[in-house]
């Protein structure tokens, strides 16, 4: 995707590089839809020297459902060791606690002054939410793409790396954004989407998106075993019944997970044994756990390690969330003396 060719003028504390952020939730062990649709993602824009990459663990987000407040902190350390042994490097990005970073929730209710309700109602996640947590329809629900803008408006971020789920909320961010500017004078660039080129990763049951509350998922964590045990009962191409049977990979999941793990070569074959009926279900799938387990093995023993060394995960979130302050700090202070808040000066 194409950027302006200067996104930063006209604005104050322009910045040399184009700053990305983005961020998950600590709801447990990330699965193989967040490895795809984002950690992998994030990983790529590391050391590019027009990148400034910021990283955060959207903990404020996760408050909105029921959830355990006396888990919640050593999930978000869990979080932090998997973002790392996934591949972020401290050295190259900035990793960080949301809730550590108080300017987030106090931008959210600036943001709020020039969001208009109506736009909030038409949001189809705040729908789905309600539909899954009918007991639980909170404020928190609604003004959530309100709390996602502030995140991104806070480091003036201009590129934001989004699945297609996610772009509704980017294009009310970039709207919030608009209004904001117009009605106060110009402080925050107009962040812009950066997609995913990964598939959307379906469920093991084939019928959703990959979610830990539908429990159809590869954890990134899952030992090789309960990989196999796993996928030998995932959904496949309806239509291939038996060994013989001419396949549609274009149609079967477990393929769009091989386009994801298995070399160019590896591919081509499977694709033209899976149509051939040359290829059976059960020995696609095995293929594709040894592909699976080959990438994550490295990233899970990493993980173990991180987790056994909490105080290191720490000091990195301490860094992450001083860097991080001093950049909030800043666009804050650019906000209230626009806004006309405080006393001036």
């Amino acid at each position: 995707m194409l950027l302006a060719q200067d996104p930063h003028k006209g604005y104050p504390d322009a910045m040399k590089r184009n700053r990305v952020l983005s961020g998950m939730q600590p709801t447990g062990d990330l699965h193989l839809g967040n490895y795809l649709g984002a950690l992998k993602q994030w990983v790529v824009l590391l050391g590019k020297e027009d990148i400034d990459p910021l990283f955060c663990i959207v903990d404020a987000h996760a408050i909105t459902v029921e959830y355990d407040q006396k888990s919640l902190p050593s999930r978000v350390i869990d979080a932090a060791a998997t973002y790392i042994a996934g591949g972020l490097d401290p050295e190259k990005a900035t990793i960080f606690v949301q809730s550590e970073v108080p300017e987030h929730t106090e931008l959210a209710w600036y943001l709020a002054s020039v969001t208009p309700m109506g736009d909030l109602q038409r949001m189809t996640q705040f729908k789905e939410k309600s539909d899954q947590h009918k007991q639980n329809i909170n404020a928190g629900l609604f003004t959530y793409p309100v709390l996602m803008a502030a995140d991104i408006l806070l480091y003036r971020a201009t590129i934001v790396p989004v699945g297609n789920d996610q772009v509704q909320h980017l294009e009310l961010a970039r709207e919030i954004c608009r209004k904001f500017n117009s009605r106060f004078g110009k402080v925050f660039p107009e962040p812009q989407p950066r997609l995913s080129k990964t598939p959307r990763i379906m469920g093991l049951d084939g019928k959703s998106k990959m979610s830990k509350s539908k429990n159809n998922t590869i954890g990134l964590l899952d030992p090789p075993k309960l990989i196999e045990k796993k996928l030998r009962s995932a959904f496949t191409d309806p239509e291939k019944l038996r060994l013989g049977d001419p396949g549609h990979p274009e149609i079967c999941n477990i393929y769009t997970l091989h386009e994801a793990f298995s070399p160019p070569e590896e591919l081509l074959k499977i694709d033209a044994a899976c149509r051939s009926g040359e290829l059976g279900c059960g020995d696609c799938k095995k293929s594709l756990c040894g592909a699976v387990t080959a990438e994550l093995d490295p990233i899970r023993e990493r993980t173990l390690e991180l987790r056994a060394k909490p105080q290191y995960v720490s000091d990195v979130l301490d860094a992450g969330r001083d860097r991080a302050r001093e950049i909030a700090g800043s666009t804050m202070n650019d906000v209230r003396r626009k806004m006309g808040l405080g006393r001036g000066g």
